[in-house]
């Protein structure tokens, strides 16, 4: 019961904790629509459970304790948050307002952009790694290890969704669309400044 508080508490945390994952989700969910965003919450929670596998196999660990790797994976997930948030600076807003559902994104790049956005995030990775091994001892069944694992992604994909469906309801995209042009740079600034951010953080875990 303990353990199960534990991960619990330590994955609220890190879930309502704003990050790239959110401005992502906003993003997708106000420029797109519904669609986009509940599929980009979809890929985030993928995202956490890739960082469960690899965790739950002892790789979490040796990437952590290995700087080369470390500074590697960090330096691509910083790429390719100053990649979405400079696409999301430059996009020019169209003349009319097109609250149409997924319009200008495919489901297949929903569901990218939020699967790379914690797939390649070391923050994650981080957090993951923490709650195991805080939480996880060579006595817990893997089972129990697995059902953590999908707390952590069901709990992201409860809290992404959720602001997925805030943000895309009908009223208030509008509203967003309207002011799009501050929107898409002010959002665009957020992920690239948290590319430089994670790029120039020293590589220790």
């Amino acid at each position: 019961m303990g353990q199960l508080i534990a991960v619990a508490v330590i994955t609220v945390l890190a879930v309502i904790s704003p990050g790239a994952d959110f401005a992502m989700t906003v993003r997708n969910s106000y420029l797109y629509g519904r669609t986009a965003g509940v599929l980009a919450a979809v890929g985030i929670a993928l995202g956490v459970l890739v960082h469960v596998t690899y965790t739950m196999l002892g790789v979490g660990l040796l990437l952590s304790r290995t700087p080369a790797l470390f500074t590697a994976m960090k330096l691509i997930g910083a790429a390719y948050l100053v990649y979405v948030g400079y696409r999301t600076f430059v996009t020019r807003p169209p003349a009319d307002i097109d609250l149409s559902d997924g319009g200008g994104m495919s489901k297949a790049g929903a569901l990218r952009t939020g699967f790379l956005t914690n797939a390649l995030n070391p923050k994650t990775m981080l957090f993951v790694l923490s709650a195991y091994t805080q939480v996880v001892s060579a006595d817990t069944p893997v089972l129990q290890q697995a059902g953590y694992g999908l707390f952590m992604s069901l709990a992201h994909l409860v809290w992404f969704a959720l602001a997925a469906l805030l943000f895309s309801q009908e009223s208030l995209r509008a509203r967003l669309l309207r002011r799009q042009t501050v929107l898409n740079k002010a959002i665009g600034a957020v992920l690239v400044g948290l590319g430089v951010v994670l790029a120039l953080t020293p590589s220790t875990a």
